[in-house]
């Protein structure tokens, strides 16, 4: 056996190069696995705090669900858009504005009518005559026990909030007609949007909301009176609606016709409504809006006094009693969970009025060089305008019948005064068409509260629908009455003959209206109840007991079609007893 030499035996001495280094990726190894190891804590931590977080969500959701119920957790809910069980005042925001009516004033921005100094502006002057509370003889203190601090809005609107104002002749371009209208022919300036099937806008509400395109300037305008008016009623119908009533070569003149109410509280006082009958007025203007003739807006003074259960003040520089709504008197506050609001219908002193046609802020001579508009003496300058030659004219009373036809279809047909419709019917040898009722059928006011609203779904269906509107006219002669007005015919003792009429409706009346076919003597043939005419039409076909009110295929709306079939009935049963 060989023996191995010396020098090929290995070394044993400490040679750093005999043992190298480890490899770079095991220190890589080391570090990635130190960073996992801190990645999985996290995430058991974060794990931890999410189930933690998730708990404690859990048991503020079930606190709240036995604090709000299920329906008041799912409103809730709605509202904390961020889901942290918190409603911040932003979130908040749109249910105080729903419920109050208020509104950032930053909404307002849109509302301004900027003047631009080449063009020609108009000067107009409101003048406001307030109520007298101290002449109403039931509601002096109050309403219905309602301390004087209700009244506090009313009693303290003593001006005009505006007494004079400043428009751009160009800020009136809403009153032009839509191209192509005829003379006569209402258009909607601000379309109404309720209907019986709609509702009406709430009660409870302070601030307007923000006007917009057209409602701009009808706002600003009655803003004048008030800081708060409302250019859409809370009840049907609302908006305004215009006719043309004389056309030029260059000019037109316009009518209109506005429902618009003002609110006279502010929180935290309850809701003060004050509504007038209707704002009316006209406008003559150039066909380009840039030069306004003549404006003037006001309240009728013409409303009739009713004989409803009112309160009455007056107006001393009109001298004329003024009614307020039986609603005051007998329920005074409104239903509402919220604030009981209140309502004021007196007719009073409001008008706006044009001082003069619309001039020029700026005069350039022919070289296009500004002239000052004042003389030396600080006078504006005189113009002198040409006189307008009108092509087509329109009566004042007939114009304004047709805007109360347009804002009231219903009057399509011609209602006349209880009376004159019998003795009408006497001369035509025609049936009467009779509504005998508690409130106004032409108010929306007074209908607000009668049993399931019957006058007014009537007036707001089947009264003008065009299968009825044309049987009314064609074979009836209509008329409608305040139950008070018949009951004050019948113990008056200048006409027997009137206090018989009054006393055959009187005798077939029952609450809140009734719709009955009469002879021309008065004697009533045919009568239905409102509330049992809409609990008919409400059932189905094959429910009906007996079929003295069916329903007809050629009317899609029951109603219609029972109505219909009321006014057939009549004309069955009254036609051959007329006088031939």
């Amino acid at each position: 056996m060989g023996r191995a030499r010396p020098a090929a035996r290995r070394s044993h001495s400490p040679d750093p190069a005999a043992h190298p280094a480890p490899p770079r990726s095991r220190t890589r190894t080391l570090a990635l696995l130190g960073a996992l190891v801190a990645a999985v804590a996290a995430a058991a931590a974060a794990r931890a705090w999410a189930l933690l977080a998730d708990a404690q969500a859990a048991a503020r959701q079930e606190s709240a669900l036995k604090v709000l119920g299920t329906d008041g957790l799912f409103l809730f809910s709605s509202l904390d858009t961020d889901q942290d069980m918190y409603i911040s005042p932003e979130e908040f925001k749109p249910i105080a504005e729903k419920l109050t009516g208020s509104v950032p004033a930053a909404s307002y921005e849109e509302e301004e009518l900027h003047h631009d100094p080449s063009e020609e502006t108009l000067t107009i002057e409101a003048r406001f005559q307030p109520l007298l509370t101290e002449t109403m003889t039931k509601s002096k203190d109050g309403f219905l026990g309602v301390s004087r601090l209700a009244l506090s809005g009313l009693r303290n609107w003593t001006t005009a909030a505006s007494p004079t104002a400043v428009f751009a002749a160009r800020h009136f371009w809403p009153f032009l007609p839509p191209p192509g209208q005829e003379l006569g022919q209402p258009w909607w300036i601000i379309p109404g949007e309720l209907s019986v099937f709609t509702g009406y806008l709430s009660n409870n509400r302070f601030y307007p909301p923000p006007p917009k395109d057209k409602e701009v300037i009808i706002h600003r305008l009655l803003s004048m009176f008030h800081p708060r008016p409302f250019v859409k009623t809370r009840f049907a119908p609302q908006g305004t609606v215009a006719c043309l009533t004389a056309i030029s070569d260059s000019y037109y003149t316009v009518m209109f016709r506005i429902h618009a109410e003002f609110q006279l509280s502010e929180p935290p006082d309850f809701p003060f409504w004050f509504s007038p009958g209707q704002f009316t007025g006209h406008i003559i203007l150039s066909k380009d809006a840039t030069h306004i003739r003549d404006f003037r807006l006001f309240v009728p003074n013409h409303s009739e006094t009713s004989n409803m259960e009112v309160d009455i003040g007056y107006i001393p520089q009109v001298n004329t009693q003024v009614p307020l709504p039986r609603w005051i008197q007998l329920r005074g506050l409104a239903l509402s969970p919220i604030s009981p609001p209140m309502q004021s219908r007196p007719s009073l002193k409001m008008e706006l009025e044009a001082t003069g046609p619309s001039v020029p802020s700026v005069i350039l001579d022919e070289d296009g060089n500004m002239i000052d508009s004042r003389l030396p003496s600080g006078e504006p300058l005189q113009f002198v305008f040409e006189e307008i030659k009108w092509h087509q004219e329109l009566s004042w009373e007939e114009a304004a019948r047709r805007l109360e036809v347009a804002m009231y279809p219903f009057k399509k047909v011609n209602y006349l005064p209880f009376t004159e419709a019998f003795d009408r019917a006497k001369a035509e040898n025609k049936l009467v068409h009779s509504i005998l009722l508690w409130g106004a059928l032409d108010d929306q006011l007074s209908l607000e509260d009668d049993a399931k609203c019957s006058g007014r779904t009537l007036r707001e269906t089947v009264l003008e629908s065009p299968p009825i509107l044309t049987l009314l006219n064609e074979s009836f002669i209509s008329t409608w009455s305040l139950v008070k007005e018949l009951e004050d015919l019948q113990v008056q003792q200048e006409n027997p003959l009137h206090r018989q009429l009054a006393g055959l409706h009187l005798e077939k009346y029952s609450f809140p209206v009734e719709m009955m076919i009469c002879l021309p003597n008065g004697t009533v043939v045919h009568h239905i109840n409102a509330n049992y005419f809409l609990d008919i039409t409400s059932m189905k076909p094959e429910d009906m007991e007996s079929n003295a009110f069916s329903f007809s295929s050629t009317f899609e709306d029951p109603s219609t079609a029972t109505y219909m079939q009321f006014l057939r009935e009549g004309l069955r049963r009254g036609l051959p007893l007329l006088q031939p």
